[in-house]
């Protein structure tokens, strides 16, 4: 049974073992959806998801969230079983369930950082709108660990027939033909800011259902699969990686304090075309007009009323964050607000 402690900034530890036995039929976990391919499969997207079998729900999303890969050791030891990393498939399951806004920070974030490289090159398209200012902050961390133990199985039916008594002789078809003896799965959960775990979850066997794991992501798109759908082994981690999020979801859920406060994933993926990029400044960063005369402004606005006018070696410090294409700084003259196109660091 899954026990998840639901008591504010307590580091929560805890990991699923998914215990499997003996040869046998394959039973349940022979493809059961559509007429072919893998059967992890399933969509998701702003106007919603398909396929999302067995996941917590949420009405708005709680935060962003980043998923970490899994260390090096962990994937060699997955692709032994023909598996890939696990993280498309959990970052697919994040967006389904709606919980939280899945940010990009994975090998995709080398792309996207080389396109800010060729927008202040210069050499994009006029007109892209592409720089500073426009990412969504990643509010937590996940990171999702599989350890595998592959000592000789026997005996481990009996483990079987006493974890899920009449139940066993299914446990057993689903486990048939697995390479591994357990495979035990964690998620812990990080703030991005303080760093501090926030959550660790804790799941087992008698709680996740196995079928899940083959019937998860039905219809549509089985890009994350990456063979969780299509092998025993696969089916049996992701169900239990299901199970564990389902616990993390709980808990963020369950604490007011650990909420993050997120638009809907349609209204941050058109907020990022529609904010119109700057230069990346932080507070503390000490700036320079690029040109002489430039306007220190009283609001984050060109009909603000001027404070003051500045020469090209007025120095500004950074107070705040961006706004409306504004940076709030302090001057020698005053506190206000200056077009961040026109300032450079020193």
């Amino acid at each position: 049974m899954s026990r998840t402690a639901r008591h504010p900034g307590i580091v929560l530890a805890g990991c699923i073992a998914v215990f499997a036995a003996s040869a046998g039929a394959q039973g349940i976990t022979q493809p059961k959806q559509g007429k072919g391919g893998s059967v992890v499969q399933g969509a998701a997207g702003t106007e919603g998801s398909k396929g999302d079998k067995g996941l917590e729900h949420c009405p708005a999303p709680m935060g962003a969230m980043a998923v970490v890969e899994p260390q090096n050791e962990v994937l060699v030891a997955l692709q032994r079983y023909r598996l890939s990393s696990p993280v498309g498939l959990i970052r697919m399951m994040i967006q389904q369930s709606n919980c939280f806004i899945v940010v990009e920070r994975g090998v995709g974030m080398q792309n996207m950082m080389q396109e800010r490289a060729l927008g202040a090159s210069g050499e994009l398209r006029q007109g892209s709108n592409m720089g500073g200012g426009q990412m969504v902050s990643a509010d937590f961390v996940l990171t999702p660990s599989v350890v595998f133990s592959e000592n000789n199985a026997g005996g481990v039916g009996g483990a079987v027939g006493g974890l899920f008594g009449h139940r066993a002789a299914a446990v057993g078809a689903v486990a048939g033909g697995l390479k591994f003896k357990e495979a035990q799965t964690t998620m812990l959960l990080a703030d991005a800011r303080s760093g501090v775990q926030v959550s660790a979850a804790e799941g087992s066997t008698k709680k996740a259902d196995i079928g899940v794991g083959g019937a998860l992501f039905g219809g549509g798109m089985g890009a994350a699969g990456g063979g969780y759908g299509n092998t025993n082994e696969g089916k049996i981690i992701a169900a239990a990686f299901l199970d564990n999020y389902n616990s993390i979801v709980d808990v963020v859920r369950n604490d007011k304090s650990l909420q993050r406060s997120v638009g809907s994933l349609k209204a941050e993926a058109a907020a990022g075309g529609a904010t119109k990029a700057g230069g990346v400044f932080t507070e503390g960063d000490v700036l320079v007009p690029k040109i002489a005369n430039v306007r220190l402004l009283s609001g984050a606005s060109d009909a603000a009323k001027v404070l003051a006018t500045l020469g090209r070696a007025d120095e500004l410090v950074v107070i705040g964050a961006i706004k409306d294409g504004f940076v709030n700084v302090q001057g020698a003259a005053a506190i206000g607000w200056v077009k961040a196109v026109l300032v450079m660091k020193r």
